[in-house]
């Protein structure tokens, strides 16, 4: 950011008007931005379905948080009934009524054509030549597009706030002069494409990883220089309960998390649910295996974690805390549970459900099944040297793409306020 841009942030931060721009009731703008009301620049787009009942239809949905449309499965003309159905057209701004509370905005293209959807997506086109749809949609995505979308959908949660479509096209919107919406248009575009091709490469990353895991865990694989036996163990042979206790109460309070593994409770939860006194908290060491004993979205059961924080952690006195016989191993049993399928083909046989859908499960019993594991201490750590290295760079591409993620986030409140000028 430059000395200039930093200078006129704090011009307006403290009500000063800097040159070049102007004030008014919706704040400092730029002197040749202007306030519109939606209905000024936006018509209703509408041709009714003549619907036949043994024809085929495919309709369209928007996703929330400007995620753009989806397709549903085609369904013929007697499935739809007496719903009244439009045609979708093209280059239109697009928007789903009942959740546009919840930036369930979008843009039709050409590819829709052909499509239909429902009264509850109304369309609109551009006129006199005032906005841009993808400047709108990135306009609706910010603060100020926000307000504007909730003032307009009285009422309380979810389909109770429908949008008020005169009251939308009454709102008002601050617009720059049209070919400066298409070059801000362009730039968060071309942003939207990098996180976009980041994302792609970051699910490949995770496919590659999942046929390793397919692989390497099962021994159907093995690492070039490994010829020794492995074999049904139990896990009580290998891992040992930990029994210590937070006495002191001196240790980092610890959430166990499917995605983030062992972190940090306030990081993770935004405020600590630790008890007044931790004393009777379990103590993990680094290196440690965690079970959870509570079910967690897909894994049913609860879920299996290595403390990798490097630390000596304390988690709740709920959670079973083990010691593996190596580190490598302890590794490999991580990355074992990372799949709900295999957390869940180990622990079903072995866990009672409980009333309200609680899990009954000592940690006895937790070690008590067995899983098919290598019995060489170097082959369990070229296995989990392996997969530390693809976590790594799953880390690394998550870490960039949330980069660019706040890049920006951070050029859509520059270039959407006009604090940030584009040349056109």
């Amino acid at each position: 950011m430059t000395s200039k841009i930093k200078q006129r942030i704090e011009q307006i931060r403290y009500g000063n008007v800097p040159d070049g721009y102007k004030k008014a009731k919706a704040g400092i703008l730029p002197a040749d931005w202007d306030v519109y009301m939606l209905g000024e620049c936006l018509s209703r787009v509408e041709r009714p379905v003549e619907v036949k009942p043994n024809e085929l239809y495919t309709q369209i949905g928007i996703r929330s948080h400007g995620k753009g449309l989806f397709y549903k499965e085609p369904v013929t003309g007697a499935a739809l009934g007496n719903k009244a159905v439009f045609w979708i057209e093209p280059d239109c701004f697009i928007v789903n009524i009942v959740f546009a509370w919840e930036q369930a905005i979008g843009k039709t293209t050409q590819s829709e054509v052909g499509m239909i959807g429902s009264h509850r997506f109304p369309m609109y086109r551009p006129v006199n030549d005032r906005v841009d749809i993808d400047y709108l949609i990135s306009y609706f995505l910010t603060k100020r597009g926000t307000d504007i979308l909730e003032a307009a959908s009285p009422g309380g949660a979810g389909r109770n706030k429908t949008l008020g479509q005169e009251r939308f096209l009454k709102s008002k919107i601050v617009l720059p002069p049209i070919e400066e919406q298409q070059k801000i248009a362009a730039i968060l575009t071309t942003q939207d494409r990098v996180i976009e091709l980041k994302e792609k490469r970051l699910a490949e990353k995770q496919r590659q990883k999942k046929y390793l895991m397919q692989q390497l865990l099962t021994g159907k694989k093995r690492l070039p220089g490994f010829s020794g036996e492995w074999k049904n163990i139990k896990l009580c042979e290998v891992l040992s309960e930990r029994k210590e206790k937070n006495v002191e109460q001196n240790l980092r309070i610890c959430s166990v998390a499917v995605q983030k593994g062992v972190v940090d409770q306030v990081e993770h939860l935004g405020r600590s649910y630790a008890a007044n006194d931790t004393s009777n908290y379990s103590v993990a060491h680094y290196g440690d295996i965690i079970y959870t004993k509570s079910p967690t979205g897909d894994f049913l059961y609860g879920i299996v974690k290595q403390n990798l924080l490097q630390e000596t952690v304390a988690v709740s006195p709920l959670y079973g805390v083990f010691t593996p016989l190596t580190f490598g191993l302890g590794y490999f049993l991580h990355t074992y549970f990372q799949s709900a399928i295999c957390a869940r083909n180990y622990l079903l046989p072995i866990v009672q459900k409980g009333a309200k859908n609680t899990i009954n499960i000592t940690n006895d019993t937790f070690i008590s099944s067995k899983l098919y594991l290598p019995l060489d201490v170097e082959e369990q750590k070229a296995i989990a040297d392996t997969f530390i290295a693809a976590d790594r760079e799953i880390d690394l591409l998550r870490q960039d793409i949330e980069q660019e993620k706040q890049k920006k986030k951070a050029l859509m409140q520059m270039l959407l306020t006009g604090i940030v000028r584009v040349n056109v």
